[in-house]
């Protein structure tokens, strides 16, 4: 203990006094609680006000890297919450749901906590991935940046509007995308190994490469390879740059999400408004 023991804490802040602190912890006077019947209800409205204020001051006090990532994290939670999310596929398989947007260094610049089902966008004939996406675009429309995300967040209709607020990506897509063209399908094409097949129109590009299975690429920017087969000496395909380039990328939020893990202050609670506090 005495090798993990660090004394500048225990000159701040004593452990009965932190206990204290943690035992009476709110964010926000609970006699001023919203209507959980209306329709426009904040179920974040509890830590509301002090989320905003730190997710302004992330980005307020930072310059992030020309290359960010947009994704999705889990903080892991069990206990009672009306947005709780159940992922299987993810590491945390219960918690709270983060869109995260993130930079080289794992630094979050911008986030926001799923509430569940946006009426407001639904009426606009808009997809919640559509809508989530362009919200945490806000800040850094019309400076250049690129933009990498997963196939789940990443259609024609996100990109060509992406392009013109200055925003480039190169991302895998998946086929059956609204928009995505019909003839790349991989039972149609009869592609073999080191084949790539590319369609364009106005600003977008799309690229359907075959490996050991097919990788499809939506580009909102001209610089795509040219079409044809590639493979080595060997008959091995040669992986396109941008495929090497979105891999090396791609980490970013998954980057920040371990270095929370490394430095979590958290205990266990029932309470999930000091799960996202120490989370942020």
């Amino acid at each position: 203990m005495d090798q993990l023991y660090t004394f500048f804490y225990g000159t701040i802040l004593k452990w009965d006094r932190y206990l204290h602190i943690l035992c009476y912890l709110h964010f926000t006077d609970k006699r001023n609680a919203a209507d959980r019947t209306e329709e426009n209800f904040d179920g974040l409205w509890n830590i509301r006000d002090l989320f905003e204020i730190l997710n302004s001051t992330f980005s307020k006090f930072y310059n992030h890297s020309e290359n960010l990532t947009f994704d999705e994290f889990i903080v892991s939670f069990k206990g009672r919450m009306i947005f709780k999310q159940y992922i299987p596929k993810k590491h945390k398989y219960f918690g709270i749901r983060i869109f995260k947007l993130c930079d080289s260094d794992g630094y979050t610049y911008d986030m926001k906590v799923y509430l569940g089902k946006d009426r407001q966008h639904m009426a606009q004939d808009v997809t919640a991935t559509y809508s989530t996406v362009m919200e945490l675009m806000r800040k850094i429309q019309g400076r250049g940046h690129i933009l990498h995300m997963d196939n789940f967040f990443s259609s024609p209709e996100l990109f060509d509007d992406l392009v013109n607020k200055q925003i480039y990506s190169w991302d895998i897509v998946r086929l059956n995308r609204r928009g995505m063209p019909q003839d790349m399908v991989p039972k149609k094409t009869k592609m073999k190994r080191g084949d790539i097949h590319i369609r364009t129109t106005a600003d977008l590009t799309a690229i359907l490469w075959w490996d050991n299975r097919h990788i499809s690429m939506l580009m909102n920017i001209q610089n795509a390879p040219g079409e044809g087969n590639f493979c080595n000496k060997g008959g091995k395909a040669i992986k396109l740059e941008i495929v090497t380039d979105y891999n090396h990328h791609m980490f970013y939020v998954d980057k920040g999400d371990k270095m929370d893990n490394s430095y979590s202050i958290s205990q266990r609670t029932f309470k999930w408004t000091k799960k996202l506090f120490f989370n942020c």
